[in-house]
């Protein structure tokens, strides 16, 4: 065995050593770096979704939409009370802020429970926008029920208890997002039903957004009526 041979050997041998007494120490650096992001998204969101009091606030019984408990491919309007705002832009955060948070009982969410509101403002013409945290999109189950019904939800509460609104925005982090989880179309404006329209059942078809352009998908007109048949003249 020639001697460059037995000192690559020897080398090889001492990096597996090396290996082997610094993989554990290694691995608990990797399980404490893991582990502590976690606490510190958890208190970041806890500190962003502080619940929100305003001077005007007084205590009504909202309807809320979540999943329905009979039927979980529908929403059903829920009674809670809430302390909530005058001023629309902070009643809507707050109902939007107990969607997530105050759901009856797990399976009936339409949001998942680490999503944040990040902001909200409605526009003079009544086009609420809603920016959420990635957890929005990257949580919620693809399919375009679970995602519709997710959609239908922020948009039955806000109609359902706020007057100002008349047409949805949804966000994600500050950008426009193509899907909300790979099938519902987000590059458009969902339409907020008034408090009586919200207290129609949800149906399982899919919301179309309002308006139309580059990626949206444009509602199909009316079928054109067939011609009028030409009446035969008289011999």
């Amino acid at each position: 065995m020639s001697r460059a041979l037995k000192t690559t050997i020897v080398i090889l041998a001492v990096l597996v050593v090396f290996g082997l007494i610094t993989l554990p120490s290694l691995r608990r650096a990797i399980q404490r770096i893991s582990g502590s992001s976690r606490p510190e998204e958890q208190a970041r969101r806890e500190v962003m979704q502080i619940p929100i009091s305003t001077p005007t606030d007084v205590k009504v019984t909202a309807q809320m939409y979540w999943l329905s408990a009979a039927s979980p491919a529908s929403l059903e309007a829920t009674p809670i009370e809430l302390p909530l705002s005058a001023d629309p832009v902070e009643r809507s955060k707050q109902l939007l802020l107990a969607l997530i948070d105050n759901a009856p009982a797990p399976e009936r969410r339409t949001l998942p429970p680490d999503t944040t509101l990040l902001a909200f403002y409605i526009q003079p013409d009544g086009t609420a926008i809603a920016d959420f945290s990635d957890a929005l999109q990257q949580e919620t189950p693809s399919g375009i029920l679970s995602e519709q019904m997710a959609v239908d939800s922020i948009a039955q509460t806000l109609g359902a208890n706020v007057n100002a609104i008349r047409q949805l925005k949804i966000l994600i982090h500050g950008q426009e997002a193509e899907t909300l989880a790979g099938h519902l179309d987000l590059s458009g404006l969902f339409p907020v039903p008034s408090a009586a329209q919200a207290a129609t059942p949800v149906s399982q078809a899919p919301t179309t957004p309002t308006t139309t352009g580059a990626g949206q998908t444009k509602p199909a007109g009316p079928a054109p009526a067939p011609p009028t048949p030409a009446k035969k003249a008289p011999n």
